[in-house]
């Protein structure tokens, strides 16, 4: 029989160092330890809580830069709040992000394009994060807004694909925690442009089957996952440069691999959302055919729609079989959405099972709860979580810098230019837009491609800011002093550029059938209320929202028509005679001639991905030119010509107008509160107040007005 001592502890103060291998060495023969947290064979329980945030779009602060004013309803320095709060209640916890956040605000924008950051120094959204110690991350599309070689910058070098210099950054000046993305390929290597997953080495405070507390290891594998949609979205930026795969396809490929690897737990982070309208290869939103047809997963994390999951109010944005709101699963995998901008933090809470056999861990599904945590506490008046010193101190340069530039006058306005009512036609926010757009996009025209030169330069444009994200998302412009924030208040998007197309007059008319999808269609006999916008933000028709970005109009004296609501949607690849929305287009007085060829003046986002929409599925644009100049920029330069904004010249023109249809009953819309008479300084006199908030109607929380169209008029 061997002699084996009572297990004394080999470190000091209890041994001198000389004998720490020898005394460790014969506690192994004995069965013992060194480590007094070293786990016994016994059976044991555990906690896990998965954190997520995602489409933080660099919402760092809890500020509105177009207004300079504090908003407290967005931004990572209240989410933090949550992320400490969680960490109180949660033993053990891991906190991934889940894309789409070092482009929104003008803070992303000040660091990529007004004073870019050297490779020195740290992403000021990324120093922010570093004081919260995220775990994980996935790329979203708008990574790629900047560019390649920037966003191998910022992730501290090393990316290898054509034209990039991946010498420039390094791991010391990098997020700071591991960034994976396994559907994204450089076409330079044919390899993924970045880790596919990572295995995260993490010990768990946990309970054995006798009650004694212990620390037992896992293994955690996160496979990161991003839209295809990049491919067209920034297709001037990554064309012949990387490829992209299906998310449901590559998620299949690696979860395997990465089990092979003794994960124990299997994490998705979904840089995407979710429909069960069908599965289509390289789809944009694969969250539920994932965990439909890939076993082998317990989590998924998803974003990029920028919606809620689970949502369990009377209105939620998922409501299809398998989609499971009470559950917080989908397919049974626990899933969470957290909203954007910083509003939320969702959290997967999992109870596992130690088995002291096998060493592994299990999760004991039963137990599961799946939450989204707001950063709003309370109604009437909104309240708000307390905001986090340490971001707030990480980011302070950053946000002093950029409230300065965006402070700099760049012109006048004698008039607000306001989005509230953009969909009912006040064109106050659109007009100069579609100006900037068709001056920039003529001059090139005559310079350059004398082919084109005889074609009339059209424009569009769409109300970017149409309460998508909330009562506060318009666009608001105060009369007076235009400044930068003026110019990025007018145009939401700075990674969008001026692409032109040449379309004829069949497919203007084909363009503007879609847009016209904005509108649900009314009955004029119904005496019920009926609502005008096709629109799940503002509680109205759940699952089937038309955004109002994706309503694109002319704003040009010389197009004409009307928007007939009483007709059904448009449906492109089925247009139906005698159904269509568009009635009485017209170009210069004239019936709009359908073989007729123009220049639209628009956006990459518009040119390289929304033909299929526009034209039909299969069809495209000719892109007569992609250019590299952002519109938001573009805007900016023609205000500083013109000098002085008014309302007669660049703010009255609308090229259209409802068909005049007396309905019986109210024709109803969402709003900002207290805003009538910005529809009425804009002329609209058919708009009237029904309730001054929207408090209990169609998901309604007070925090939108609803008005009344009068079609009739």
């Amino acid at each position: 029989m061997s002699s084996c001592p009572s297990r004394p502890p080999c470190k000091p103060p209890f041994l001198p160092a000389l004998f720490w291998p020898a005394c460790s060495a014969s506690l192994a023969a004995c069965g013992g330890s060194d480590d007094d947290t070293a786990p016994t064979a016994q059976s044991a329980t555990a906690q896990l809580a998965l954190l997520e945030t995602t489409d933080l779009h660099y919402y760092v602060r809890s500020y509105n830069y177009y207004s300079d004013k504090e908003d407290p309803t967005v931004g990572l320095e209240r989410t933090a709040t949550l992320i400490h709060q969680a960490r109180k209640d949660f033993a053990n916890t891991l906190l991934v992000d889940n894309g789409d956040t070092i482009q929104g605000t003008v803070l992303g924008t000040y660091e990529a394009q007004v004073a870019p950051i050297p490779p020195t120094q740290q992403l000021t959204m990324y120093k922010a994060m570093a004081s919260l110690k995220y775990d994980a991350g996935v790329l979203g599309n708008h990574e790629f807004n900047f560019g390649l070689p920037y966003l191998s910058q910022v992730l501290g070098g090393g990316l290898d694909v054509a034209g990039v210099d991946p010498t420039i950054g390094s791991k010391a000046t990098g997020p700071g925690f591991p960034i994976v993305t396994a559907n994204v390929t450089s076409l330079k290597t044919g390899k993924p442009l970045i880790d596919p997953y990572v295995i995260l080495d993490r010990q768990l405070t946990a309970t054995q089957a006798d009650g004694k507390a212990v620390t037992l290891p896992i293994k955690i594998g996160v496979i990161g996952v991003t839209t295809p949609g990049i491919l067209n979205w920034d297709k001037d930026k990554l064309d012949g440069k990387i490829s992209t795969q299906d998310g449901r396809d590559t998620v299949a490929k690696y979860v395997p691999e990465v089990r092979a690897k003794g994960a124990d737990l299997v994490f998705v982070l979904l840089h995407g959302g979710m429909t069960a309208a069908g599965y289509n290869a390289n789809m944009e939103n694969p969250g539920y055919y994932i965990t439909k047809d890939v076993p082998g997963i317990d989590g998924i994390v998803m974003g990029h729609e920028h919606n809620t999951f689970p949502d369990r109010g009377a209105n939620p944005s998922y409501k299809f079989a398998g989609a499971d709101n009470a559950k917080g699963t989908v397919n049974g995998v626990p899933a969470v959405m957290a909203s954007s901008w910083g509003k939320a933090l969702g959290v997967i809470n999992y109870a596992l099972k130690w088995d002291a056999g096998t060493k592994k861990w299990s999760v004991d599904t039963t137990k599961t709860d799946v939450q989204v945590r707001t950063t709003q506490t309370g109604t009437n008046p909104a309240q708000y979580v307390g905001s986090d010193q340490t971001v707030i101190a990480a980011v302070q340069t950053l946000h002093d810098k950029t409230r300065t530039y965006v402070a700099s006058p760049i012109g006048t306005s004698d008039f607000r230019m306001n989005s509230m009512f953009a969909e009912v036609g006040n064109v106050g926010a659109l007009q100069l837009v579609n100006q900037a757009q068709q001056a920039h996009v003529a001059k090139y025209v005559q310079a350059n491609l004398p082919q084109y030169a005889d074609l009339p330069v059209l424009s569009v444009t769409a109300p970017f800011k149409a309460g998508f994200s909330g009562p506060t998302d318009f666009t608001d412009v105060a009369q007076g002093t235009l400044t930068v924030a003026a110019a990025a208040d007018l145009y939401l998007y700075d990674n969008n550029t001026i692409n032109a197309v040449k379309v004829s007059g069949a497919q203007i008319k084909l363009w503007l059938e879609n847009a016209a999808n904005r509108f649900n269609q009314i009955d004029p006999a119904k005496t019920t209320d009926q609502w005008l916008l096709n629109d799940s933000k503002t509680g109205v028709q759940p699952g089937a929202a038309f955004p109002g970005y994706n309503f694109d109009v002319f704003t040009s004296p010389d197009i004409r028509y009307e928007i007939d609501v009483t007709k059904p949607k448009s449906n492109v690849n089925k247009p139906v005679a005698g159904e269509e929305r568009i009635q009485n287009l017209t170009y210069k007085g004239q019936p709009i001639d359908a073989a007729q060829q123009f220049i639209v003046a628009t956006n990459n986002y518009r040119a390289n991905s929304s033909a299929p929409y526009i034209l039909g599925t299969g069809k495209a644009f000719d892109i007569v030119w992609a250019s590299p100049d952002a519109n938001r920029e573009v805007v900016l330069n023609y205000v500083k010509a013109q000098k002085t904004v008014t309302r007669a010249s660049n703010g009255s023109t609308s090229s259209w107008r409802f068909a005049k249809t007396p309905t019986a009953g109210k024709v109803l819309f969402k709003s900002a509160k207290d805003a009538l008479n910005v529809a009425q300084d804009a002329g609209l006199t058919n708009i009237s107040v029904d309730r001054a908030d929207d408090t209990g109607v169609n998901g309604g929380t007070g925090t939108y007005a609803i008005y009344r169209v009068d079609l009739g008029k």
